[in-house]
């Protein structure tokens, strides 16, 4: 069964082309920031990606008739249960009003569904980032004007956690784990069987910071701050998201050059090491939602390929259970694992 994946992401779109769980082709298609400035809005772009996918399919030899299904990036639309969605008119009518917030993986669903449509054949979407399995008790924030919200890397979490179940020879729905994705921006859940019941908000800075988030700030100071005039609403925003963590001590994302600076700056140390606490905490933190009875944790994302900052959570809570690492993302395979497992019959499409 082939299979075309499409990632839209902010500057750039992936995608590829899967025979089962064989990738065949995959391509980073690069958007310069002037050729999207030109567009007032997310979903303004989509003729644009399109016909930059159309056009790569076609310099690749890709006959799209041969197509089992087209899969794209989830978007922000309404909160759900995770698993793999086919995308329906009412989902398209989501993505394109952006009811979350725009995103270029709003266009992951419109675009699969059309290039699906043309060959008449399925389009899904899978463990969007809106997925919300969180438990009640996990929605309380301390004042009833506040509640808080499930935004996490659910593609990777649950592809990761399924990866670790097929090695072990366990299932996804038998066991607890904490996965912890490590990228620009970090999100640690709890899985207990198969549901995250409690993860902080990684896209509004909660939890821990990360190369480009703040994480959870002095919530006085961060009150002061927004009522003190020196700032605009959308200067705070970006202090949360975008311009903070290590991009605001040092004016960089990039964890490979911090790590190498580390070695000669004790400022940069510093910051990973405070990094590093700060998610080993949420990890201890989240394993009390299932009293301490983890059975794995499972490290992932871009950051897990540093050997420093691995060992340095995991020193800090192997007492928990054993800690494994799942370097990257690995997005498109995740996003073929989960039409395949509709397709074969394993799981149903959900409807939304």
């Amino acid at each position: 069964m082939k299979l075309l994946i499409v990632n839209p992401g902010s500057t750039s779109t992936k995608i590829g082309l899967f025979e089962g769980e064989i990738s065949i082709f995959e391509k980073v298609l690069r958007h310069q920031k002037e050729e999207l400035a030109k567009y007032d809005s997310i979903m303004d772009q989509y003729d644009f990606r399109k016909a930059h996918i159309v056009e790569a399919l076609q310099e690749a030899g890709v006959q799209v008739e041969e197509l089992a299904a087209v899969v794209g990036m989830g978007g922000l639309i309404r909160p759900l249960q995770g698993g793999t969605y086919s995308v329906n008119e009412k989902m398209l009518d989501d993505l394109k009003a952006g009811i979350q917030g725009e995103h270029a993986s709003n266009l992951g669903g419109i675009i699969a569904y059309e290039i699906a449509k043309k060959i008449n054949k399925p389009s899904f979407i899978v463990d969007p980032v809106v997925v919300d399995e969180m438990d009640e008790i996990s929605r309380i924030s301390g004042h009833p004007e506040f509640q808080r919200r499930s935004i996490f890397h659910a593609l990777n979490q649950k592809a990761t956690a399924r990866q670790y179940c097929k090695e072990k020879g366990k299932h996804y729905h038998d066991v607890n784990l904490v996965v912890a994705h490590l990228g620009g921006g970090i999100s640690i859940g709890i899985h207990e069987k198969g549901r995250v019941i409690d993860v902080n908000n990684a896209l509004d800075g909660e939890g821990p910071f990360s190369p480009e988030r703040s994480g959870t700030l002095p919530v006085g100071d961060l009150v002061s701050l927004c009522f003190s005039g020196k700032y605009t609403l959308s200067e705070v925003k970006a202090m949360i998201k975008g311009n903070g963590g290590m991009v605001a001590y040092f004016d960089s994302n990039n964890m490979k050059d911090l790590e190498e600076r580390a070695a000669t700056e004790s400022q940069v140390k510093l910051m990973l090491d405070a990094m590093a606490y700060q998610i080993a905490k949420e990890i201890a933190a989240v394993s009390v939602a299932v009293n301490g009875k983890v059975d794995a944790i499972l490290l992932t994302g871009g950051i897990c390929y540093s050997d420093y900052i691995s060992e340095e959570i995991t020193k800090r809570v192997s007492f928990i259970a054993e800690v494994k690492r799942y370097p990257g993302e690995n997005e498109l395979i995740a996003l073929a694992q989960g039409a395949l497992r509709v397709l074969s019959k394993e799981e149903e499409a959900k409807v939304y």
